[in-house]
């Protein structure tokens, strides 16, 4: 049975018809980091890079972290990540003129060998735009049956790939087509929530010609995004740890469209639609940035804040999002949203030992459980807080307002730690 909750979604305040470009920053604080992993900075100040030239390296894999400008490099600086926490950056000062390592047009984007797309995913630094910043190249080293095109966003008040959707369909259609053919790959399923009305209208006008590609309608529940529940919905499948366990393979529809602009143009991507949204913002709308664009600038041309209101900051959505102490945050490919709302300030009170954490807990765990023998590692070993995919339902459901996402999180570091 699949938990979860059904949210209001919030998402009309954002969504427009068309996005606000500010893809042409001053400068760029590139973050070296992929996947929480720190990263090595290759290049020194005063080097002079082109967009796509090579500024860091994650040396497990040899992954490159690539410049999403032409310019002049500054050095490196502290800067905070979607994470809230303060990650080392590549400062680049971009001259503008969007000089490339080199231009190439492919005509026939499924003329690429298994190798080739692998490869080339590699070297231009694809990672899953979701969220979870994994090198995309590993999930297509494997053979491959079906591929899972997650359009679920299902987030409050975030819009992003909705609105990605909306202008790119096409695109995104031609780059699901050409992943297929390259990897043999039998059948896709577009998974969207069902009562997407702009997804699947978007998708409709052109999907006929590709006799593979189907929309795949879920269920309206949050936290129907996960990829496990996406491919419990759509096939009926389980897997261990990853899909390709059961030759399936699941991407971010933002993470296919950067799929599309590597086998074009043999590129990276270097900028990404945000929403910045939320009641505690006058100005709510997705806006077109270039990654290491600093939102705190963009926040200030857009709009203002609702002064009259304690705020509360998050990186992402108020489900899955991470609080930030303030809106200078830079943005990485895996960053989708910048939410603001009120902080409310909930007063909390004692469990009343309802169960409903336990009843919508995606992964079958008990958070007060893991709560009340937060300071017992080896009580905690048996609570299996390290399955949790801190999606928040279980806060969000609480009826006495107890953090209990937050103790999770701790509790997964210290059973981590031994």
């Amino acid at each position: 049975m699949l938990r979860g909750i059904k949210l209001d979604e919030k998402k009309s305040m954002s969504f427009k018809d068309e996005i606000v470009d500010f893809s042409v920053p001053n400068r760029v604080y590139v973050p070296l980091i992929n996947a929480n992993i720190e990263c090595e900075c290759t290049v020194k100040k005063g080097r002079k890079v082109r967009k796509g030239s090579i500024i860091g390296i994650r040396k497990d894999i040899d992954f490159p972290i690539l410049s999403p400008v032409s310019g002049t490099v500054l050095g490196t600086k502290k800067c905070m990540y979607l994470n809230g926490k303060e990650v080392e950056c590549v400062v680049i000062v971009n001259d503008k003129n969007e000089k490339v390592i080199k231009k190439k047009l492919v005509k026939d984007i499924t003329s690429y060998t298994k190798d080739e797309f692998v490869e080339l995913l590699k070297k231009c630094s694809v990672t899953g735009m979701g969220g979870g910043d994994f090198p995309t190249y590993l999930k297509y080293q494997k053979k491959l049956d079906i591929l899972i095109v997650n359009a679920v966003e299902c987030e409050p008040y975030i819009t992003a790939d909705a609105m990605l959707v909306k202008l790119k369909s096409e695109a995104i259609l031609e780059s699901i087509n050409a992943i297929m053919k390259i990897n043999k790959i039998k059948k896709c399923f577009i998974a969207y929530e069902k009562n997407n009305k702009i997804i699947e209208d978007s998708f409709l006008e052109y999907i006929d010609n590709y006799k593979n590609i189907v929309l795949y309608p879920v269920k309206d529940m949050y936290p129907m995004g996960w990829g496990r529940y996406v491919v419990k919905s759509v096939l009926g499948l389980e897997y261990d740890k990853y899909p390709s366990e059961i030759g399936v393979v699941v991407n971010n529809v933002s993470t296919i469209f950067a799929i599309y602009k590597v086998l074009k143009f043999q590129r990276n991507i270097t900028k990404r639609i945000i929403t910045i949204t939320g009641e505690g913002f006058t100005e709510p709308v997705n806006v077109l940035v270039k990654i290491g664009t600093n939102m705190s600038t963009i926040i200030k041309k857009l709009g203002k804040y609702k002064e009259e209101e304690e705020l509360k900051l998050i990186a992402g959505g108020p489900m899955m999002g991470v609080s930030l102490p303030s809106d200078n945050v830079v943005v990485s490919s895996n960053l989708g949203a910048i939410t603001i709302i009120p902080d409310t300030f909930d007063e909390i009170n004692d469990c009343m030992s309802c169960g409903r954490c336990l009843n919508v807990c995606p992964v079958n765990i008990c958070p007060i459980f893991i709560l009340n023998n937060i300071k017992d590692v080896e009580k905690l070993k048996k609570l299996h807080p390290e399955k949790c995919i801190e999606c928040g339902a279980c806060s969000y459901i609480c009826p006495s307002k107890i953090g209990l996402r937050d103790a999770v999180k701790i509790a997964k570091k210290k059973v981590d730690k031994k």
